[in-house]
Parts: structure tokens; C-alpha cells; sequence
């Protein structure tokens, strides 16, 4: 496998992960916490409700577009300001998430590879991939 393929595999990984736990995050959100849950947490970490929706949709929206492959690299730093909330929100609690209300790590780490999907290559394994005239691969959409 040359360092091409490497690269490229390395960037899906990386992708693939963060779409789907975005996508499992607002399946959380709207299955288990509920939606008015969701804005009555928001609501006591001193965030507006209406951000409750609006965290829902772009963790759906944007964790798809991630799996996917579509526009990718815009995607991921559009998602980095959730992330820095959901750590903000547990900057309180301590370093590991498994304390007492989560810890800050997680998210930081997310907020991470999230920085990383963006600064990565244009990914040959995506959708918004396609054949440059070169023969070569290229992410049209990043």
C-alpha cells in the first residue's frame, strides 16, 4: 500500500468515525435526552433553547455529510464550535467523562480529529470525489 493509499485510508477513518458519532449524538439527543429535554439541558447550561435545534440539525446534517463525503473539509470546521461547547459545557466536571457529568476530554478530542478531517488531503473514498482529467483523484467538494 503506497503512502497515497495510507493517506487516503487514514482521511475515510477519520471521517467515517466523526460523521458517525455526530450522527449518534443527535440520535441521542432526540431519542434518549428527548428534544425538550435536549433544550431544557441547554437551557440550565445557560445556552439559548433554540441552540438545542440548531445543534440537533447540524450534528445530523453535518455528521451525514461526513459519512458521506461531501464537502468535508468546510463541514468539519463548521461542527469545531459544537464541539468547543459540548466541552465547555463539561470543562467543570474534570478530565475524564467518565466523572460525575462527563469530562472535558472527550469533546477536546473530538474537536481534534475534527481539526484533522479538515486539514487532511482531498479523500479519494469520498462522494465528492472524482477523476481529475489527470487520472489522479481529487475532492471536488471539500
Amino acid at each position: 500500500m503506497s503512502e497515497s493509499d495510507r493517506i487516503s485510508l487514514a482521511a475515510l477513518l477519520a471521517r467515517l468515525g466523526l460523521g458517525v458519532m455526530f450522527i449518534a449524538h443527535a440520535a441521542l439527543k432526540v431519542f434518549v435526552f428527548t428534544v425538550p429535554g435536549t433544550v431544557q439541558f441547554f437551557q440550565s447550561a445557560g445556552f439559548p433553547g433554540a441552540l438545542a435545534y440548531v445543534t440537533i440539525a447540524a450534528e445530523l446534517i453535518g455528521g451525514a455529510a461526513l459519512v458521506l463525503g461531501v464537502y468535508t473539509r468546510i463541514v468539519a470546521v463548521a461542527l469545531v464550535p459544537i464541539l468547543l461547547g459540548a466541552a465547555s459545557v463539561h470543562a467543570g466536571n474534570g478530565w475524564v467523562f467518565n466523572a460525575p457529568n462527563g469530562g472535558w476530554e472527550y469533546p477536546a478530542f473530538l474537536t481534534l480529529v475534527a481539526v484533522i478531517v479538515a486539514l487532511l488531503p482531498h479523500e479519494r473514498f469520498a462522494l465528492g470525489a472524482r477523476r481529475s482529467r489527470s487520472g489522479g483523484n481529487r475532492l471536488v467538494r471539500a
